[in-house]
């Protein structure tokens, strides 16, 4: 904290920095300029022709909206969807209803219950609001805090999404902050969030329908894996019988920005494990 505001000043004003790095002599000198910084935080990507692939990094003031304009933008060719809550601290109420909105077209979200009658509300999800009903895969994990916790446990509740990954942090409570005196405040919980179900998030969280730890994609314990069309001699015109096209050692590296590649999938096994999911629940959907 002490760092941090040392380093706060106005935009566009000049600051140096010396960072110190293990295993380092001297100091590593930066000379950089305020500013302001815009985190996104939603975005999308491909993974092959019909799995959207959604990151939400946190619960701001467009979540909602942002993931409705990403899902409309691809839904003629989308079967399934991974939505991908890991490390998201939480955010808005209103916006984690919203997302979940998305895809429930009925019954509670969330409700909020404490000790006065006043505090107890619930969120409703309405039939207007739904776009899509593909299979989907939630992505979760100790760091999804609060409002993600609320979005995956209501899909879990509501059978609308399969969750993976670990059990989620176990914030599902309701603070205020009440002024004592102009400099002092104090903090107080006044309520519970509480899912569909009936159960609460608090110091509990969410878990997982299947468990699946972080890590890469094991390859196979001889380290061979290699097909035909990798060797220097394989009979390239049959290969375009079967695919139609000649492959490219130019296609082969060319990557774009808004798709997830297998290469890509190896180092997230959770990410991985997601995708074979929702290609089982699109055969069984058919």
């Amino acid at each position: 904290d002490e760092a941090v505001s040392l380093m706060r000043g106005k935009v566009g004003e000049p600051i140096d920095l010396a960072i110190v790095r293990k295993g380092e002599n001297k100091p590593l000198n930066i000379h950089i300029i305020r500013g302001i910084i815009t985190i996104e935080s939603v975005y999308a990507k491909k993974i092959g022709d019909d799995i959207l692939y959604i990151r939400v990094a946190s619960f701001d003031q467009k979540v909602a909206d942002d993931v409705e304009k990403e899902i409309k933008k691809m839904q003629a060719s989308t079967k399934g969807i991974i939505l991908d809550l890991r490390n998201n601290p939480g955010g808005l109420l209103d916006q984690a209803v919203g997302l979940v909105d998305l895809f429930v077209d009925e019954g509670v979200i969330v409700s909020q219950k404490g000790r006065k009658k006043s505090d107890e509300k619930a969120y409703s999800a309405s039939k207007s609001a739904t776009i899509t009903k593909v299979p989907m895969v939630v992505l979760i994990n100790g760091g999804s805090a609060s409002a993600s916790e609320i979005v995956s446990g209501a899909l879990q509740d509501h059978k609308r999404a399969v969750l993976l990954g670990e059990n989620t942090f176990g914030k599902g409570s309701v603070q205020v902050v009440l002024p004592i005196t102009e400099k002092e405040a104090i903090k107080l919980t006044i309520a519970r969030y509480y899912l569909p179900s009936g159960r609460t998030i608090q110091a509990v969280g969410v878990k997982p329908d299947i468990k699946v730890l972080p890590g890469e994609v094991k390859t196979h314990e001889n380290g061979f894996s290699i097909k035909e069309a990798d060797l220097k001699k394989h009979l390239e015109e049959e290969l375009v019988k079967v695919n139609g096209t000649k492959e490219t050692k130019k296609e082969e590296k060319k990557e774009k920005k808004d798709i997830i590649t297998p290469e890509m999938m190896n180092k997230d096994i959770q990410l991985k494990e997601a995708v074979d999911i929702i290609k089982a629940l699109v055969i069984i959907k058919g």
